[in-house]
């Protein structure tokens, strides 16, 4: 199939840069395209603000085009699209690249009236769950946003069947909305070349620990680990918890104080290293040579630290999350989100793994499978 027979797909990176789970996953959505057969290949263009130029470097296809681009106010755009009855977040990138789909898109101020595909995504429903987590800003932005894509979309994908049951429970969704399910998989690009030795040092970490790798917001529930480590440590069979992810912005983050008053009541300090925002190669090869990775989430749509986990063959214990149930199926080891006394156990009673033994499909098996099944959607 020559270049120009291609079908065109355009991905545009249109949300909050310090979202680090949308830029992984419409990166994450691009690279997949790699495990389809050659002839299926589609003619790729990537939108993005200045701003995540480093991530988009990083991103290796062989039919792309990287196209840095301004998009426009949200506020006056979507009153200004109404008016004259045009959607202008995507008029001019319609026009200009003569595209066939477009991914994934947020804002849908009127219906659909061009030829090309326009594609709408929503992470999860989580502000209905946990309102409380959110600004009134927020809230208020995030249900118009989804009484639009109801109202004039007519594709939305959606990360799980957690995910699509929450919008058939919350609201109701029109005949006419094609509601797509796209189970996101984790793409391992390379590990470090030095030894895992070296990593351990770098970062200070004894030779067994368990891993946390989520940013530090209130629904990702470290507490409950921090809380099973402090009853472990006065049974005297204590862990090792190492943390990554992304700090808080706020230096007195209310959320950060508590975990550190729980540390400093309990004097943790020896047993749990917060390690920020590291490097993904080295994040990846601590996760390979965790004991297990845990997931203890109040809410999620489709956990990336997970499919992390699936990728690298490492085993998960995570919150009983119908989506984590979902995900994981028979091999994830599970409790319930404020239970503790169970994680608790469930830490000092695991046995490491074999790293030989595969736990999860093979890695190439699923990527192909997931590229498919994504290509099919687009189409």
């Amino acid at each position: 199939m020559g270049k120009s027979n291609r079908k065109r797909i355009g991905f545009q990176f249109f949300f909050d840069p310090n979202w680090m789970g949308g830029i992984i996953y419409v990166a994450n959505s691009i690279k997949i395209l790699n495990f389809l057969e050659d002839k299926d290949k589609p003619e790729v263009y990537i939108f993005y603000p200045e701003n995540i130029k480093e991530i988009i470097d990083e991103i290796d296809y062989p039919y792309l085009n990287k196209i840095l681009w301004k998009f426009p106010s949200i506020p006056k755009t979507f009153i200004k699209s109404i008016i004259i009855r045009k959607n202008l977040f995507v008029k001019d990138i319609i026009d200009k690249y003569s595209l066939e789909a477009l991914y994934p898109m947020h804002y849908f101020p009127v219906k659909e009236k061009q030829d090309v595909k326009l594609m709408s995504w929503f992470a999860d429903l989580q502000f209905k769950y946990y309102p409380e987590f959110f600004t009134k800003r927020k809230l208020f932005e995030n249900e118009l946003k989804v009484k639009f894509i109801l109202k004039n979309a007519k594709s939305l994908v959606v990360s799980s069947q957690a995910v699509k049951d929450d919008f058939y429970k919350f609201y109701k969704v029109p005949k006419t909305l094609k509601v797509h399910i796209y189970h996101f998989v984790s793409i391992i690009d390379s590990l470090p070349t030095i030894s895992f030795k070296t990593l351990k040092d770098k970062y200070g970490l004894p030779e067994e620990y368990f891993m946390i790798s989520n940013q530090f917001h209130k629904h990702k529930n470290h507490k409950v680990v921090l809380k099973a480590l402090s009853l472990l440590k006065k049974e005297g069979r204590p862990v090792h918890i190492a943390m990554t992810g992304r700090f808080p912005s706020q230096p007195d983050s209310p959320y950060m104080q508590k975990l550190h008053n729980i540390i400093s009541e309990n004097k943790l300090e020896p047993y749990i290293s917060f390690l920020g925002l590291i490097p993904r190669e080295d994040q990846l090869l601590l996760m390979k040579n965790a004991k297990a990775i845990i997931q203890p989430s109040l809410f999620e749509g489709w956990s990336t630290v997970i499919e992390d986990a699936r990728s690298l063959q490492v085993p998960v214990i995570a919150t009983d999350l119908p989506v984590n149930i979902e995900q994981l199926d028979d091999k994830g080891t599970y409790f319930s989100p404020h239970d503790f006394n169970k994680l608790a156990s469930l830490l000092v009673e695991h046995e490491k793994v074999d790293k030989n033994e595969l736990l999860y499909h093979p890695y190439e098996q699923r990527m192909k499978e997931a590229a498919y099944s994504f290509y099919s959607i687009l189409k």
